[in-house]
């Protein structure tokens, strides 16, 4: 048995790297220090032949920086669980359709056309129907952070400090956050990754994977990160700021609005929840108070309807709150199940993730909360996940199969050795010969993949492969 360990200084890599021969079998652990990782068997012809493929990988390894180490020695990553400070609302009941528990404490949720997400401390991930059906279940190594969407992709932040790619059928690994950030919270905007954490840094990651820009900001606890084309937006306990996506550069920070719990974005202006009861509503142009929505607790979370026509707000008490565009408080109810650590609205609906695990569904039209003022609200629908229900777990094993020769399904992809990188680029017809976005845990030197299909990037430059990856014989 060889085990190593590469731990660089400065936020760089914290992993270990595992190898063990019995026989003909070598089986190869991986993942980050402190950590189970992730372990791959792989069986020889020969105990000879199996002695020359794991002194093989020990060698590749060695070159890249990894050493000789003493398992336990070095310590995981820090996390950070969000304090949870919650008391019971005396506003009215708001008019809650239907509330799932997920099993803890949950921030995660997305929620678009097809379906809704949400993920807790313990590492869940449930998908539900709109109607509040449970139709699946992943199930992550470590607490999820969040979970944010990027076009086609959804992405879980999680506690082990890797991203997940949970577009496919199985969760694959995306990115991978040094060992020293402690995360707090994350963004992705066209494949360029934004992380918030505990000491108020702003860290930029991009679509290989690779560290682009640090910066720290004037204050700690980075609880809100949101990325759009041009600017990386950063709230923390001394304000918030908009630095340059490309080289970090910041353009504005504004102060008045400190103390951030959660941060939300439209198209011309960023939404900043505070300790200080507020909502702040910035200009993503200069930073400048566009509005500030004052809520009667700290602000836990805030999203907003289409083009901030209102606004809405979570705060301590397990209130929810909606906010004209102008600041008018139009209501307050309660949730009747915890405060609401993260929101989201469509079509008439607020989804919100709250302190003791529940995803619920608000009717938030304006019938439903004229009645629900009145004392008038529908019985919720407790919604129960089958206990029949598969749970998917991230993996590295990819399916195998024949080339699909012409029938145009799918696309080929080849792995290729570029220095000390492995890189992925189409080798079907017709495409660009840009660098793939593909996760480094399946790449292998050589190997030819299918997948479901590739995208470019917005900014052009590369592609994004989505859907199911099989490895070509």
């Amino acid at each position: 048995m060889t085990y190593l360990e590469l731990s660089e200084d400065g936020g760089g890599a914290h992993k270990f790297y595992e190898v063990t021969v019995a026989g003909t079998q070598v089986t190869i652990s991986y993942g980050r220090i402190g950590e189970v990782g992730q372990t791959k068997v792989t069986s020889f012809p020969t105990q000879a032949k199996a002695e020359a493929a794991a002194a093989k990988k020990i060698a590749e390894k060695t070159r890249k920086g990894y050493a000789a180490a003493v398992r336990g020695m070095r310590v995981r990553r820090a996390v950070t669980r969000r304090a949870i400070a919650s008391t019971r609302s005396t506003a009215r009941q708001a008019p809650v359709l239907w509330r799932f528990r997920s099993g803890d404490a949950a921030f995660g949720i997305f929620v678009d056309d097809e379906r809704c997400w949400v993920g807790n401390q313990r590492g869940d991930v449930y998908t539900l129907t709109h109607q509040g059906d449970v139709t699946g279940r992943f199930r992550l190594p470590d607490g999820v952070k969040c979970i944010v969407a990027d076009d086609f992709w959804i992405y879980a932040g999680c506690d082990d400090g890797r991203v997940y790619d949970l577009s496919g059928k199985v969760p694959r690994s995306a990115y991978e956050i040094s060992a020293d950030v402690d995360i707090y919270w994350l963004d992705i905007h066209d494949g360029v990754l934004g992380v918030s954490d505990q000491d108020g840094r702003i860290t930029a990651i991009d679509y290989e994977d690779e560290f682009q820009w640090a910066r720290t900001g004037s204050g700690s606890s980075g609880w809100m990160v949101r990325c759009d084309q041009d600017a990386v937006y950063h709230g923390h306990s001394g304000g918030v700021a908009r630095y340059d996506t490309a080289d970090g550069t910041l353009v504005w920070e504004n102060t008045q609005a400190d103390g951030v719990l959660f941060g939300w974005q439209e198209s011309d202006s960023v939404y900043a929840g505070t300790t200080r009861r507020t909502v702040h509503r910035l200009a993503k142009g200069d930073g400048r108070v566009e509005a500030v929505y004052r809520c009667d607790g700290p602000v836990y979370s805030c999203a907003t309807s289409p083009g901030g026509r209102y606004v809405f707000a979570g705060d301590n008490q397990s209130s929810v709150y909606c906010f004209t565009a102008a600041g008018k408080r139009l209501w307050k109810l309660g949730t009747g199940c915890g405060s609401a650590f993260s929101m989201q609205f469509l079509d008439d609906r607020l989804y919100i993730v709250t302190t003791d695990g529940s995803l619920a569904c608000i009717d938030a039209s304006e019938a439903a909360i004229a009645a629900a003022e009145q004392g008038t609200v529908p019985q919720p629908v407790d919604v129960k996940a089958a206990a029949t229900l598969q749970v998917v777990e991230p993996s590295t094993v990819l399916e195998v199969v024949d080339e699909p020769g012409d029938t145009g399904d799918g696309v080929v992809v080849e792995c290729v050795r570029e220095g000390e990188r492995l890189r992925v680029r189409v080798v079907s017809p017709g495409y660009e010969t840009w660098n793939v976005q593909f996760p480094k845990d399946v790449r292998e030197a050589g190997a030819r993949y299918l997948v479901d299909g590739v995208r470019s990037a917005g900014r052009g430059g590369f592609y994004r492969a989505y859907g199911d990856i099989r490895r070509l014989r």
